[in-house]
């Protein structure tokens, strides 16, 4: 049986999703995997902090964190900044989770810098350090003796990363084609529906997918960086999202949307990348999609991507209505995965 403690950097809809499920599969860890836990540090964005190296007591911080109120009062610890609570947290892993930097990566880069520097396991959602920095994290992970993962930052708790590092070995992603960003299929599968593009975002700010600012979806910039982190990953080549070929959905009209449902087509926010010779092609756009297409079908806040690689024909992974929920078990699969032996 081995204790880990652990400390959550960022306490929004994903760091509540992933405290309740570790209390959720606390006994199934303890009996499936000798893994025992306590929660040492909390943080949040504007609530304050928290640390105990004994254990917080996670359902009550919990209700404390859903009720708005500050986390200070469980804190036998001050910490001055996020830096300075990873290092006062004493944890074994960190689940960093801070709001995401397409420019920079920071700082999560150095969150996870520090924790690694300390000896941690880290696990994000953050895509930023994986665009950003990912060969240097990596490289810092194995000199430490630790693993950096990151499965949730693209399709939330799908698979998709662990596949090509576990399940299949030896093979080349040539190419991949995806629906990539929840926010912008749901904007146009309400507008096929009669919905103005307004509206449609409207009610994706009102459900919670999208932001105050919703141009970080609709002009197809959390796309372009998802690219990035595959093309970075699974194809080995560094790749940032201004380089990747960017067009969003503002200019999709009801008009053009009845027109494709008149060919028995609809419009689809299509990820590409393509491995050409030495360089990888990253293209993100509305397209036309056909009926005969695994795309056609995908609607509301439905993923798909379609790998192809040098060995297996097109190999197809959709996941369906993601959220904070499936978001927390890819951070806590890489928990798992990252302290098994090999």
């Amino acid at each position: 049986m081995t204790h880990y403690k652990i400390a959550l950097l960022g306490f929004g809809n994903v760091g509540r999703a992933t405290a309740e499920l570790l209390l959720r599969k606390e006994a199934e860890l303890k009996e499936r995997y000798g893994i025992t836990f306590s929660v040492t540090g909390i943080a949040t964005g504007s609530k304050g902090r928290a640390i105990d190296p004994h254990g917080l007591d996670l359902p009550k911080v919990l209700e404390a964190a859903k009720a708005g109120k500050p986390l200070e009062a469980f804190s036998a610890i001050p910490s001055a900044d996020s830096l300075d609570f990873i290092q006062k947290s004493g944890a074994d892993v960190l689940f960093e989770n801070s709001p995401v930097n397409y420019e920079t990566g920071q700082p999560a880069i150095d969150h996870i810098k520090t924790g690694l520097n300390l000896g941690m396991y880290v696990a994000t959602a953050n895509k930023g350090p994986v665009v950003h920095a990912w060969h240097e994290l990596k490289a810092l992970a194995k000199a430490k003796n630790r693993q950096f993962f990151h499965e949730s930052s693209v399709m939330d708790g799908a698979p998709i990363f662990s596949l090509f590092r576990g399940a299949l070995p030896a093979a080349q992603l040539l190419a991949f084609k995806a629906i990539l960003n929840s926010t912008t299929n749901l904007i146009l599968t309400r507008m096929e529906n009669g919905e103005s593009f307004d509206d449609a975002v409207k009610y994706a700010q009102k459900i919670g997918i999208a932001e105050t600012d919703p141009s970080g979806d609709v002009d197809g910039w959390d796309a372009a960086i998802k690219i990035a982190a595959l093309a970075t990953v699974l194809m080995d080549k560094p790749l940032k999202p201004a380089e990747i070929e960017r067009t969003g959905i503002r200019g999709i009209t009801p008009g053009m949307i009845a027109d494709a449902k008149a060919q028995g087509k609809r419009y689809k926010l299509i990820c590409n990348a393509t491995r050409e010779g030495d360089t990888i092609h990253g293209r993100v756009a509305p397209e036309m999609v056909p009926m005969s297409s695994p795309f056609y079908s995908v609607e509301g806040t439905t993923s798909i991507i379609e790998f192809v690689t040098d060995v297996l024909g097109n190999l197809t992974l959709i996941e369906s209505d993601p959220g904070p929920h499936t978001t927390a078990y890819g951070l806590l699969a890489d928990f798992v995965n990252a302290v098994q032996p090999a």
